[in-house]
């Protein structure tokens, strides 16, 4: 991988991580488009862009990484308990799944369900609005929501929101909870394949890994602050057809 690559796919993960998109989708799709081998020293850089979308919410999140806040962790343990459990135990069969056809007819399902909910939503006075404020028990079918996005295509951003919105959060706060839920859910799998792939990095390009990281940590900083502004004028409705055109597109190419 050249600095040229390295570049676009940073971006691309920045720019998809935190949005109801797939990131591994866009990703799997841009690696086979650029024409970059998925050996070892990819998934060594996958993981250095990653642990930098994670350190993007922390430093927009600061205040919440905070021992007083440690009731809203307990709730995104809480949430991050049934895609953890399944995970560990389905890994081989997860991985099995990665297919640009899986991706792309996921993505049409995906967008075909935000398009429902969207038309079903409708925000109430006693929804919450603050992260802070939700339930045990809301975070909990937030957390079982999220399992679907093992399939791959599926988004986990895109999971916890409609799972959010689902229980009873207002949109922002959706995306929000769906934000600070990723820290868990990236650490965990960036730990582990950190442990599972620690050999690879002495074998790759520090500064191709360090132009990804920056590059990825940037995009992913920027998106989540304008995601949350373009919450305040409109709609999901946007990345559900964004979701079913990109599958369909998807669709004609491969297959």
């Amino acid at each position: 991988m050249d600095i040229a690559q390295s570049i676009i796919m940073s971006v691309v993960e920045g720019f998809t991580e935190f949005l109801p998109v797939s990131s591994t989708g866009h990703m799997i799709i841009m690696a086979d488009f650029l024409g970059i081998k998925q050996d070892s020293v990819t998934k060594a850089y996958e993981i250095i862009i990653q642990f930098a979308a994670i350190l993007a919410v922390v430093l927009n999140y600061k205040d919440k990484f905070s021992p007083k806040k440690i009731d809203l962790w307990i709730k995104l343990a809480v949430a991050f308990f049934p895609i953890g459990a399944v995970g560990f135990l389905l890994a081989k069969q997860v991985k099995a799944l990665f297919s640009v056809e899986i991706v792309a007819v996921m993505f049409i399902i995906g967008g075909i369900v935000f398009l429902i909910v969207e038309k079903l939503y409708q925000p109430k006075e006693h929804f919450v609005d603050d992260v802070e404020a939700v339930s045990y028990k809301q975070a909990l079918w937030i957390g079982i929501a999220q399992i679907f996005a093992l399939i791959p295509g599926t988004s986990r951003a895109g999971a916890t929101i409609v799972g959010a919105m689902m229980v009873g959060l207002t949109r922002k706060a959706s995306a929000e909870f769906s934000f600070l839920l990723a820290f868990p859910v990236m650490c965990a799998t960036t730990g582990y394949d950190i442990v599972k792939h620690h050999n690879e990095f002495s074998d790759t390009n520090w500064l191709v890994l360090g132009v990804g990281f920056v590059v990825s940590f940037i995009v992913a900083y920027l998106t989540i602050k304008l995601f949350l502004k373009f919450l305040e004028k409109f709609t999901f409705v946007t990345f559900g057809i964004y979701r079913i055109v990109f599958g369909i597109v998807l669709l004609m190419i491969y297959f």
